[in-house]
């Protein structure tokens, strides 16, 4: 995994999302982008893949080649979904069709869900899956708006805290 220094692991996370509201308030606090979104499964740690691109979805070891290209619609879909534009959700109502139903359109497996559901929209429980889909539609949008703004990771770690917390132990 590289040297010690190279790599952190958080016991108690404090992501922000890089496009959300409070970052729009804390612009002249110092952040450090986060390197990347991994999950650990089946014995090993992953790397998410968060956007529509098609190189990222496919060199990921998280799915089999044909849950990639699912996934990859789906990640296509989202992108596209405007909530003030009903065309954009093609046959699916935003208010009323469940996130279980969108994954069904999407031939997405129970393997594939949890990564939108878990990884992207950052839902703790299952029970988002019978919600209306908007609910953790605009999350995944979130997650893809903040990648455009910083990169490799849409996640922002409070770096000036967490050096003040250092300092004040070290005196």
């Amino acid at each position: 995994m590289g040297l010690g220094r190279d790599w952190n692991v958080d016991l108690t996370p404090k992501f922000l999302m890089a496009n959300g509201q409070l970052v729009k308030m804390l612009l002249h606090t110092d952040f450090k982008v986060v390197e990347g979104s991994f999950v650990y499964k089946v014995g090993k740690i992953h790397k998410v893949p968060s956007t529509e691109t098609e190189t990222e979805a496919l060199a990921s070891n998280l799915m089999g080649m044909f849950e990639k290209r699912h996934f990859l619609k789906f990640l296509v879909f989202v992108a596209n979904c405007e909530e003030n534009d009903p065309k954009t959700f093609e046959d699916v109502d935003p208010q009323t069709t469940s996130m279980r139903d969108v994954y069904r359109q999407f031939a997405l497996g129970q393997d594939v869900v949890d990564v939108p559901g878990h990884a992207l929209a950052l839902h703790r429980t299952d029970g988002y899956l019978d919600q209306p889909c908007l609910e953790t539609i605009n999350p995944i949008k979130l997650y893809s708006k903040s990648l455009t703004r910083c990169g490799k990771s849409p996640h922002l770690y409070p770096y000036m805290i967490w050096v003040s917390c250092l300092r004040a132990l070290q005196d």
